[in-house]
């Protein structure tokens, strides 16, 4: 099935971060983005959360990140927000509760096709006994 997504990543710069380490966190966690600097702020444009989707299995999260992905829909468009620290060395760790001082690496995710239920299962299926279900695509 073919997946047409906009994902829009922005991650606050502070005085006390160095901006090529947020790059990296943003970096490790969709390789394929094209990643702009900005005075404070480092932005990053993908089409796909491949990598993203292989650190949840790697990291057996599906199912946290689908009550994240469901918490964070609106209409068409998928919001969450992740550790910079744990991003930095490729690990997915959603931020949850109390916002973290120095800010999270923000994903909105404007699904286009087939639906935002369907870009779900891509990213992260759901699962039987901890097990990932058989993908369609």
């Amino acid at each position: 099935m073919i997946y047409r997504v906009d994902i829009d990543v922005t991650a606050p710069v502070h005085d006390t971060e160095v901006t090529d380490r947020v790059v990296d966190a943003v970096e490790r966690l969709v390789p394929e983005a094209d990643i702009e600097r900005a005075p404070g702020e480092v932005r990053a444009e993908a089409h796909s959360l491949d990598r993203f989707s292989e650190l949840l299995h790697e990291q057996e999260i599906l199912d946290s990140a689908r009550n994240e992905f469901a918490a964070g829909t609106q209409g068409e468009v998928i919001e969450f927000v992740l550790k910079k620290q744990p991003a930095f060395v490729g690990v997915v760790n959603f931020a949850v509760g109390d916002p973290d001082e120095l800010g999270g690496i923000r994903f909105e995710v404007h699904v286009h096709e087939p639906s935002v239920a369907a870009y779900i299962d891509h990213v992260a299926p759901p699962t039987e006994d901890g097990t990932p279900l058989e993908r369609d695509d």
